[in-house]
């Protein structure tokens, strides 16, 4: 394998550290929507265990779907 050149060794150092900060504020962006989501059952204060489980349910199958859609692209 050629040895690096300092301009291409820049390139790919600048590419990986964008790489990282897109994948940070991808992270920080699911984060936040599933906080939010969390959130959302808090505030609405359920009046039972049955339908709190229920909402928790709702929230693990968007959950599951996401990840499925992610899975097949």
């Amino acid at each position: 394998m050629a040895p690096m050149d300092s301009s291409s060794a820049a390139f790919i150092k600048e590419y990986q550290e964008r790489f990282e900060k897109k994948l940070k504020e991808s992270e920080i962006d699911l984060l936040e929507h599933w906080k939010g989501q969390l959130e959302k059952i808090e505030s609405s204060r359920p009046d039972s265990i049955a339908s709190l489980q229920l909402q928790i349910r709702k929230i693990t199958d968007m959950m599951g779907n996401r990840i499925k859609v992610l899975k097949k692209g």
